[in-house]
């Protein structure tokens, strides 16, 4: 389940990148806001969203909150600020969407989702365990 979360992170992130760099260029180009292009990163956010939830609590996760795991970097990390930052990531790049779906200018709607996505990505990358990430073990 982890190799599979890690897998899907690359997708994530690929999707990520794909839909703010097109909606980007759509944006500076005066062109229409592509819908499907938003949807691909907003897709991919929610499907790692899941898989990481499940695997939280598989892990059994919540069971270690504690004030011993503050004290440790790495378990901190693991159960504290990798799935909170994720979630609120995904939460920045839900809003986006959503709010970008409502807009009737495209240019407007454009901008919101690349400022939207670029923060999410950005939490994502910060917060990714980079020394133990599954896919290069």
């Amino acid at each position: 389940m982890l190799h599979l979360h890690s897998t899907i992170a690359i997708v994530l992130l690929l999707a990520l990148v794909i839909s703010i760099v097109i909606t980007l260029s759509n944006y500076l180009g005066n062109k229409p806001y592509n819908r499907k292009i938003a949807l691909l990163g907003f897709i991919a956010s929610h499907i790692q969203l899941l898989v990481g939830l499940i695997l939280y609590f598989v892990l059994k996760y919540p069971s270690m909150i504690s004030g011993g795991v503050m004290k440790d970097p790495t378990l901190r990390l693991k159960v504290i600020e990798h799935p909170l930052t994720m979630i609120i990531a995904i939460v920045l790049i839900t809003i986006g969407y959503s709010k970008a779906k409502k807009m009737e200018n495209a240019r407007k709607a454009n901008q919101t989702v690349v400022i939207f996505y670029i923060i999410g990505l950005i939490l994502i990358l910060a917060r990714i365990p980079w020394g133990t990430w599954s896919l290069f073990a």
